[in-house]
């Protein structure tokens, strides 16, 4: 028995002792965030605003009233998506999109101090198309906008993140 728990333990402490940790929420130097630009009916701003709350170190003011007693502001200043053809076939169908997500934010104190000017931030995505699939590619595509707009919101807390000072 004590040699199958020693057994069992090695490869732990192997781990870490490579520095291997799981990922942990981030540690933000204010506690109480502003997310403005954004309707409520924003798939991108729901997601930012239940992944800050996730966390569970984070406020999130939702209400305009409260807003200066927040830390710091996170601006949305403009969320695109696009669709643009990239390919056709030789009878003139659509056999290539590109779809296009972007996204446009800068972060600030309510005094006005900038945290983060603005920051663009971009995904593209290649997606095949054929009118045969219409409905299933759609379907495609609406999934790749939203992995596209979970990474975008991923890059927006690791840069929330980053802000070292208030």
């Amino acid at each position: 028995m004590r040699r199958r728990n020693l057994l069992l333990a090695v490869p732990a402490l192997g781990l870490t002792a490579c520095g291997f940790a799981l990922r942990q929420a981030p540690n933000y130097v204010f506690s109480k965030i502003v997310v403005r630009g954004v309707g409520d009916a924003s798939p991108l701003g729901n997601e930012l605003k239940r992944n800050l709350l996730a966390g569970g170190k984070l406020e999130v003011i939702t209400d305009p009233k409260l807003a200066d007693t927040a830390d710091v502001i996170l601006e949305i200043l403009l969320e695109q998506r696009t669709k643009s053809v990239v390919g056709l076939t030789s009878a003139g169908q659509v056999r290539e999109f590109q779809l296009r997500s972007r996204v446009k934010f800068r972060v600030r104190t309510p005094q006005g101090k900038e945290l983060i000017n603005d920051v663009e931030l971009i995904q593209e995505r290649d997606v095949s198309y054929t009118e045969t699939q219409a409905a299933a590619k759609d379907a495609e595509m609406e999934l790749l906008y939203r992995n596209m707009q979970s990474d975008i919101v991923q890059q927006i807390m690791r840069r929330l993140a980053a802000v070292k000072e208030l």
